[in-house]
């Protein structure tokens, strides 16, 4: 049996996720899982699933790297003129969501300053 049969369920399981960029091959014994997930709680259904299969994780064939895009931003530096709706729309997401992301640091979205540094969250 090949390592690709033996974790078919776990695979299925991350296509069924839509995990992106979902990257599954077998070399020396090793089957690679490479992709990413929309949320940390989708990569942990994988790992759970995994853990069925293998509970003790000894058999040390599979090398997972699921990255997780929930929560991922970029910094920017708000520059003269900006507008949380100018940023947002050069970066494909709304002033809102940018608005809520930075709370900690913009109390009025009508009034942002030069200089400061926000995130902006992945669209």
């Amino acid at each position: 049996m090949s390592l690709k049969d033996k974790y078919k369920e776990l695979t299925d399981l991350a296509t069924n996720l839509g995990i992106a960029n979902l990257q599954v091959r077998e070399q020396d014994n090793v089957l690679y899982i490479d992709g990413t997930s929309k949320s940390a709680d989708d990569k942990q259904k994988i790992w759970d699933a995994y853990g069925k299969i293998d509970p003790d994780f000894r058999a040390g064939d599979v090398v997972m790297n699921i990255d997780v895009t929930e929560g991922a931003t970029t910094e920017y530096t708000i520059a003269s003129g900006d507008s949380l709706s100018k940023i947002g729309k050069a970066h494909g997401v709304s002033w809102e969501s940018i608005f809520e992301a930075n709370r900690d640091i913009i109390k009025n979205p009508d009034l942002i300053q030069p200089g400061w540094k926000i995130k902006i969250p992945t669209a």
